[in-house]
């Protein structure tokens, strides 16, 4: 009976409870375009990230510990929690200080890294992509292939290549860039669960307000 329970208990446990912090394979950066995610579930929340006056592009959703396969998630961590203050200096990149607390809480813990230095990750890894600028021009909504995000974001980064990144739609809307850099933050090849690329041809992708 004891082992029966004993695998009973196994077979029951979450993936993630045998996650190791420091155990993975390589990053992925996504940056959200914030217009989009807004109109999907930011105004509805009253994200002060959707504020009239909020200027936001594409944001850093996250830097994500991955394996070839999978990832890491919610890992036991003995490095302490951001404060507020660290949070909020996240704000300028990621939209929000709950965002960041997000991130850390489920992503940051896998890194092996303390809070602060995660957050120095994830802004350097946010600094070595350009932003393609053309989105920014746009003064009304347009819906485009997901492609075309893509190809801008390659036109932009010349050493960036077609399976370093992907693009993922969501209920309509252009979500994500994706984008796979190994733990030193050079581009490498996504893993084959990472690099599915959305199909839509008629993705709905709003201007900032």
């Amino acid at each position: 009976m004891r082992r029966f329970l004993a695998l009973l208990t196994l077979m029951t446990q979450p993936a993630w409870a045998n996650d190791v912090s420091g155990e993975f394979d390589y990053y992925v950066m996504s940056l959200s375009w914030s217009a989009n995610w807004c109109a999907l579930e930011g105004d509805n929340r009253g994200s002060p990230q959707c504020d009239e006056d909020a200027d936001f592009g594409w944001i850093l959703h996250g830097l994500w510990p991955q394996y070839e396969r999978g990832y890491p998630e919610y890992c036991r961590t003995g490095n302490r929690a951001p404060s507020r203050s660290d949070t909020a200096e996240m704000t300028d990149i990621m939209g929000t200080s709950g965002l960041a607390w997000h991130q850390w809480r489920k992503h940051g813990v896998c890194t092996g890294l303390s809070s602060d230095a995660y957050y120095a990750l994830s802004r350097a890894a946010y600094g070595r992509i350009t932003r393609p600028a053309v989105f920014r021009g746009l003064n009304q909504s347009i819906t485009l292939p997901a492609a075309v995000v893509e190809e801008a974001f390659l036109a932009d980064n010349p050493t960036l290549s077609a399976d370093q990144i992907t693009i993922t739609c969501k209920q309509g809307y252009i979500q994500e860039a994706r984008i796979c850099l190994t733990r030193d933050l050079e581009l490498r090849t996504c893993g084959a669960d990472v690099i599915r690329d959305c199909t839509m041809s008629d993705a709905q992708f709003d201007p900032m307000r």
